[in-house]
């Protein structure tokens, strides 16, 4: 008898794992860059810059393609797909040209893409509705926990594995062997929520469907300032010479752990997404605009813990609405992230012109990604309470 794996916790394992890993190979090649363009006699910084512009279509893309594969190939093939993607990192540090590189680190990218995506219809699937709200955050702050394992980690894996090459090249062989597992998953007989699997053949939720539907805009529209502020976070604040954005990672990654316990303790969404919001908006200002770096790093530690602490409240209310599918859940998310880094990567264009024209000023940029960081608190007028008061 061939081995599955049926164990709902161990599916999860493999899920969050999968997400680390991305996070480790994504990051880990970007903290590289240096390397790896010396490497390839690369000089131009635009051609570096490309890289990440790959790497942002490809969330775009990816994100918005990602519900159309599970149509095709069912949820757990698409989300092989989206692992074998990933592995494809494995030519980023051996990469013999710019070329091949760029296409390594889209493939990549894509994968990252559909997996995020993939994180809901398989909650959905195999966790009964009391315990999502744990599980949608565990997957929340999957990235993270990757990302502060290479800002902090990177130089000891790198001493224990031989070189920034060789590090790269375990994180991709680990994934290969994370995907090889989760063929394993008898994915088609889980043991709960079966009636789901009935209720997506009777209703249709399609990408027209999800655009004509005002509540996916709204849920978009409200994450997409702060996710536009996290990714400007990392590429323009160094540069302006505010270093303390570390500060972020590390205790989003505590942020996150409150939201867990918070949201099993208190069921109603709304109050800790807006409470949040008008604390990051008031961080956001704080960092962008403080003189002294005290109150840079204060702001910095509170705003990593504001931006991740209602990550759990609001990846929970698309699970919560009435009469939700695993199908028009994947719609649903797949839209929420296209239409959030299609928002992002105009901003952060924007935010560079805004530089350019007030000759190497970040004023009105950070004036701009500040207003837009208040969409959380602003947003949250516009989405429904899908949590129940307990009596």
């Amino acid at each position: 008898m061939p081995i599955k794996i049926t164990h709902k916790y161990l599916v999860e394992g493999l899920v969050f794992t999968s997400y680390v890993l991305f996070a480790m190979a994504w990051v880990g090649g970007t903290a590289s860059m240096n390397n790896i363009m010396a490497s390839m006699h690369i000089e131009s910084y635009a051609s570096a810059s490309l890289l990440s512009g790959a790497v942002t279509l490809a969330k775009i893309v990816g994100t918005f393609a990602a519900a159309y594969l599970t149509l095709k190939f069912g949820v757990k093939y698409a989300f092989l797909v989206a692992a074998l993607l990933i592995v494809t990192g494995v030519m980023t540090p051996y990469a013999p040209n710019y070329e091949l590189l760029l296409v390594s680190r889209f493939l990549m990218g894509l994968g990252g893409a559909f997996m995020i995506v993939y994180f809901n219809p398989i909650v959905m699937h195999w966790f009964a509705p009391e315990e999502r709200p744990v599980i949608n955050g565990l997957n929340a702050v999957a990235f993270n926990v990757g990302t502060a394992i290479v800002l902090w980690g990177m130089p000891s894996i790198n001493a224990i594995s031989g070189g920034w090459q060789q590090s790269l090249l375990v994180f991709s062989l680990a994934s290969l062997v994370l995907a090889l597992l989760w063929l394993l998953v008898k994915f088609e007989q889980a043991p709960s929520h079966q009636a789901n699997a009935q209720q997506d053949a009777i209703t249709s939720y399609s990408y027209l469907d999800g655009l004509k539907d005002g509540f996916n805009w709204a849920y978009a529209l409200t994450y997409s300032g702060l996710l536009s502020f996290y990714i400007c976070l990392f590429t323009f604040y160094p540069l302006a010479g505010i270093s303390q954005s570390k500060w972020v990672i590390g205790f989003g990654i505590v942020g996150t752990i409150a939201g867990i316990l918070y949201s099993r303790k208190q069921p109603l969404r709304l109050p800790i997404i807006r409470l949040s919001g008008l604390l990051i908006f008031l961080t956001v200002l704080g960092l962008s605009f403080g003189s002294a770096p005290w109150l840079q790093t204060l702001c910095a530690i509170v705003l990593g813990f504001c931006i991740f602490l209602p990550v759990t409240a609001l990846v929970s209310i698309p699970h919560e609405l009435p009469k939700m599918t695993s199908q028009k859940i994947t719609v649903i998310f797949s839209l929420f992230w296209s239409i959030s880094y299609l928002i992002s990567t105009l901003v952060l264009w924007l935010f560079g012109k805004l530089v350019d024209i007030n000759q190497g000023s970040y004023f009105a940029s950070f004036l701009l990604i500040t207003l837009l960081s208040a969409t959380v608190f602003v947003g949250s007028y516009f989405l429904p309470e899908t949590g129940q008061a307990k009596e």
